[in-house]
């Protein structure tokens, strides 16, 4: 069974093929026909299913697409949805990161809480859809502290924990992330719709 994941962010689809663990997925490099699509829902459901049908609608394969970000509560949830482009330039890790840090600099350490959150979409061709979420809570640290992980992974530690999921071998931040949730809540409705139905 092929699925077709609506990312060409390499460190995405490393993250997700191990999250999927025993199905063919592909990235949309394999595609390179299908146009990026605009994310222009309002919430991470909405944009994980706008990209999710778009490249069903695309490869004719089901696709799986996601949306995620980290909601600030000093900055009443934002970046939010706008957290790939916070800056104003879509994947810019370092400005995003640098600008966030910038805009809390002056939020006293126990008010810097924080959480990821992941919407993962699952789309037919046919039209179909399914979806399924995860989060992660913690607080957000004033510098940056280890190199696994992409996005704002460096300067969140997850509650619990004293390291950064950029501290965080792949297994273990696998199994916490709000990616992680979203997607093994997906995995199952995916066994069950692809690999079960006859």
């Amino acid at each position: 069974m092929k699925i077709v994941l609506a990312t060409r962010n390499p460190g995405k689809i490393v993250e997700l093929r191990r999250i999927l663990d025993g199905m063919t997925v592909v990235g949309l490099d394999a595609y390179p026909q299908i146009e990026d699509v605009a994310e222009t829902g309002l919430t991470f459901a909405e944009n994980a299913l706008l990209k999710a049908h778009a490249v069903a609608q695309g490869s004719g394969l089901p696709a799986v697409a996601d949306d995620s970000g980290l909601c600030v509560d000093a900055l009443n949830g934002m970046p939010g949805i706008f957290s790939a482009r916070w800056s104003g330039r879509h994947g810019d890790d370092d400005a995003n990161l640098d600008l966030l840090l910038a805009q809390v600099s002056d939020v006293p350490d126990a008010h810097r809480q924080a959480h990821f959150a992941c919407t993962a979409a699952l789309a037919l061709p046919t039209g179909e859809e399914w979806t399924a979420e995860g989060a992660i809570h913690g607080s957000l640290i004033r510098a940056r502290r280890g190199t696994n992980g992409f996005g704002y992974d460096p300067i969140f530690v997850p509650d619990g924990d004293s390291r950064t999921t950029a501290e965080l071998d792949p297994d273990e931040k696998d199994a916490i992330s709000h990616r992680g949730k979203a997607f093994r809540a997906l995995a199952e409705i995916i066994s069950q719709v692809l690999v079960t139905s006859p």
